[in-house]
């Protein structure tokens, strides 16, 4: 029997319609036999828009029940800027010299040559910093390896179609240290490899492209066999269902086949964190931002039009290159990119009106320092606990918020120091800071940390005096040391290691795995810390998140004094959304 045969699975409409005869194209058109460079412009938008429409249901293939299924989210913001980044988009902004405004905007009468050379070059280098999230990082990289192998190309037909796909899957694996199958990686390297083997028979552009179509939804059909965590959460891969659209964004431009519609799926939509698509009810919108934006004035109307896409509530005064700017939004690294495309946000303050907790999102050293730290965080308590260690700049992230190589970059440039370590603290931003060295004259140092206990642990080995990489070797040492845990709800009815979870219900996690579940806050939490605490651990720090309540808090506490009395505890207000508790054990 297939194992897969149970899983949830969202296949692609371009891969039953593989087969289609030319008289079911949108397009009454002969299928191309080769692609121009506006035919990659077209691809690239295609593909952006389809990922906007299928975003939501990206987002629910999440592996765990958790309120962090954001991978579909991940690559349409992805791609989005990577669209941005084209010539003669309208959101296109440059800071390049008259000639290259010039050529941006008549690009479409340059020579073949030259314009796909200025194509390429402008998605090679947008995708390195649009990237976020492990998903949003790895498509960013397969993006590049395509642009990387068509830049010198007049026109792409089968053959180099075939090789550019090899080179993007390689690079895709380049940018993961330790690669896993059964995820987009594995799908991206089948795909290709069917495509090659298709493009040596002398196929053309269709046929090769359908069998990589074919060869993609195959893959994605296996992952579950490859990765047990996903056949036990009957889900496909999220990261490979994201890359086959594409190629059906490939199969519309060559072929006129319509972009697919979002399948349904047995997984529960959930809600779109970033609303790309709109922002709902104003009243619902969780975070109030606030700058002052230092920008040309013909750059404000696309930056108004970009935060319509996000929030409400905007009001951008001002004139002569000084405006004030405040939006309501779900997305605030999307309010902050939005300023830094147009110009130059300072003095940024985020406010979560839930908590009416207002915080600054950048801190400034008033002393140059040999070594700066970089953290990602969320919530007004964990950012000051970053700030008291000596961080000089927290960037607001974490689960659901994942920044961009761009927010970070922006972070890292900010610190007043000649190096700097940068905390990503969460699993699925760590890709994105360690695209940073490549694009900052700074020595960066990427310290893995994957939780805030950990990162926090990390803090306490900095030495602003000492250099980059001598922080890095002590402070990546001490957090490995940490024993880290979170505790959250669950978002859908799930089949769980810890067993069989019910929307609503509580997870304690560790390790990336859910440890164990419980009806109620507290015998989740302490089930948890039941698993995590031994005889060797002395200290537990509790974070409390913006829903932990007193009541769940002091019943922790009294289970740890009665079961585990040589332990220590601190507890901590950190107001982090999602996550009602972090634990770390040392």
């Amino acid at each position: 029997m297939d194992r897969a045969a149970d899983v949830t699975r969202v296949a692609s409409p371009a891969a039953r319609r593989a087969g289609d005869a030319p008289s079911l194209m949108c397009n009454a058109v002969a299928p191309l036999k080769h692609l121009s460079s506006n035919h990659v412009c077209e691809l690239i938008r295609c593909y952006s828009e389809a990922l906007t429409a299928h975003r939501s249901v990206i987002d629910a293939l999440n592996v765990y029940p958790v309120p962090d299924g954001d991978t579909g989210t991940n690559m349409a913001l992805t791609l989005r800027a990577v669209t941005a980044a084209l010539p003669g988009s309208s959101e296109r902004h440059s800071d390049l010299d008259w000639r290259r405004r010039l050529v941006d905007r008549t690009w479409r009468f340059l020579p073949d040559g030259y314009r796909m050379q200025l194509v390429c070059t402008c998605i090679h280098e947008s995708a390195l910093e649009a990237g976020r999230g492990n998903s949003g990082i790895i498509v960013s990289q397969f993006l590049r390896g395509l642009a990387g192998s068509w830049r010198e190309s007049l026109r792409i037909d089968a053959s180099s179609l075939a090789g550019s796909l090899e080179a993007a899957a390689e690079a895709a694996y380049g940018a993961v240290p330790d690669p896993t199958e059964g995820t987009i990686l594995t799908v991206g390297r089948d795909l290709a490899t069917a495509a090659a083997a298709t493009a040596r028979r002398g196929a053309p552009l269709t046929e090769v492209i359908d069998e990589a179509i074919k060869a993609g939804q195959e893959s994605l059909d296996r992952t579950p066999e490859l990765l047990e965590v996903l056949r036990t959460a009957g889900v496909v891969d999220a990261g490979g269902q994201g890359l086959l659209l594409l190629l059906d964004a490939l199969a519309h431009v060559v072929e006129g086949r319509p972009l697919p519609e979002p399948p349904e799926v047995a997984a529960p939509v959930l809600d779109d964190p970033h609303h790309i698509e709109g922002a709902g009810d104003v009243a619902d919108l969780r975070y109030e931002v606030m700058f002052l934006l230092d920008a040309d004035d013909d750059r404000i109307d696309a930056f108004k039009d970009r935060w319509g896409e996000i929030g409400g509530s905007i009001v951008v005064v001002g004139g002569d290159g000084k405006w004030n700017c405040h939006i309501h939004t779900d997305d605030i690294g999307g309010a902050i990119e939005a300023g830094v495309e147009a110009g130059r946000p300072h003095r940024i303050e985020v406010t979560d009106l839930h908590e009416q907790v207002a915080h600054v999102d950048h801190v400034v050293s008033p002393v140059r320092t040999a070594t700066g730290v970089v953290a990602v965080a969320a919530g007004d308590g964990v950012r000051r606990m970053f700030e008291s260690y000596g961080a000089v700049q927290v960037v607001t992230g974490g689960q659901t918020m994942n920044p961009s190589v761009a927010a970070l970059l922006e972070a890292v440039e900010r610190a007043p120091a000649d190096g700097v370590v940068v905390l990503p603290n969460n699993r699925n931003i760590v890709l994105a800071a360690r695209q940073l060295h490549e694009l900052t004259d700074k020595e960066v140092v990427v310290v893995p940390t994957v939780s805030i206990p950990a990162g926090l642990i990390a803090m306490v080995e900095f030495n602003p005096e000492a250099q980059a990489a001598r922080n890095g070797e002590f402070m990546e040492a001490l957090a490995s040391e940490v024993v880290a845990g979170e505790v959250t709800r669950a978002v859908r009815d799930a089949v769980t290691p810890a067993g069989p979870v019910a929307e609503g219900d509580y997870m304690g996690l560790s390790g990336g795995e859910v440890q164990y579940t419980a009806t109620d806050l507290a015998s989740a939490t302490c089930g948890l810390l039941e698993r995590l605490v031994g005889d060797e651990h002395e200290i537990v720090t509790l974070i409390c998140g913006a829903e932990a309540t007193e009541t769940d808090t002091d019943a922790v506490e009294r289970w740890l004094a009665e079961q585990r009395p040589h332990v220590e505890l601190e507890t901590h207000a950190g107001g982090q959304p999602l996550y009602h508790y972090y634990i770390g054990v040392e």
